[in-house]
C-alpha cells in the first residue's frame, strides 16, 4: 500500500484555506480538494504489511509535545523557467514550527527509510498545468494578502493514499496523539 505521514487539518482551517484558493488568478489546472489538504511530514511510498507494522510500532513510541503552527506565507514551486508558459507550478502555503516534528519522525524511522534531504513545511493548494502569461500570474500571486491562520497541532497520522481516476483518496490508518 502507498503511505505517508501527515498533519491533517480541521474543517475550520480548510474553510480558511478555501478563501485563499478563491483569490488565486485564473489558471489551467486544479485546486487541491478541501478533503485532501494536509501537510506531508514524510512520504513512505509503497510498503508491505510487515513493514507497516514496524512503522506503526515506531511511530507509537514518539513522545512529542503539542505545538502551535501558523499558516502565514503563500508561495510556489516552479519546475520550468520559461517566461510565458509553465508546466507544473505548485502553489503552496507555509506552515510554521513543523520541522522539529518531521525531523523527530525521520529519526524514528531511520533504518526503514532515508532521511528527508530538505523538508519544506508546506500545504499544496493548487497545481498549475498551463499558463498563458506566467509573469502576470506570478505578479498577481505575489500580491495576494493572506491572513495568519493559527492552530494547534496535537496529533499526526499514518495515511494510505489510493490513486484513482478521479484523483487521490486518503484514508487514516492510525492517529498518533502528541503529549
Amino acid at each position: 500500500m502507498r503511505c505517508f505521514i501527515s498533519v491533517n487539518l480541521s474543517p475550520e482551517i480548510k474553510k480558511e484555506i478555501e478563501k485563499i484558493q478563491n483569490k488565486l488568478p485564473i489558471f489551467e489546472g486544479k485546486k487541491t480538494e478541501l478533503e485532501n489538504l494536509h501537510l506531508t511530514l514524510k512520504f513512505l511510498g509503497e510498503i508491505e504489511e510487515e513493514k507497516l507494522e514496524e512503522i506503526k510500532t515506531r511511530l507509537k513510541e514518539i513522545k512529542f509535545k503539542k505545538f502551535n503552527s501558523t499558516i502565514k506565507n503563500l508561495g510556489f514551486f516552479d519546475n520550468r523557467k520559461s517566461k510565458n508558459y509553465s508546466k507544473k507550478i505548485i502553489v503552496w502555503l507555509y506552515l510554521s514550527n513543523c520541522v522539529k516534528l518531521q525531523s523527530f519522525i525521520d529519526d524514528k524511522l531511520l533504518n526503514l527509510f532515508k532521511k528527508e534531504k530538505r523538508f519544506m513545511s508546506h500545504l499544496t493548494i493548487a497545481r498549475i498545468k498551463k499558463l498563458d502569461n506566467k509573469k502576470k500570474f506570478l505578479e498577481i500571486l505575489n500580491k495576494i494578502k493572506i491572513p495568519k491562520i493559527k492552530f494547534k497541532i496535537d496529533c499526526f497520522y499514518l495515511m494510505e493514499s489510493k490513486l484513482t481516476s478521479k484523483g487521490p483518496k486518503y484514508e487514516v490508518i492510525k492517529e498518533y496523539n502528541l503529549i
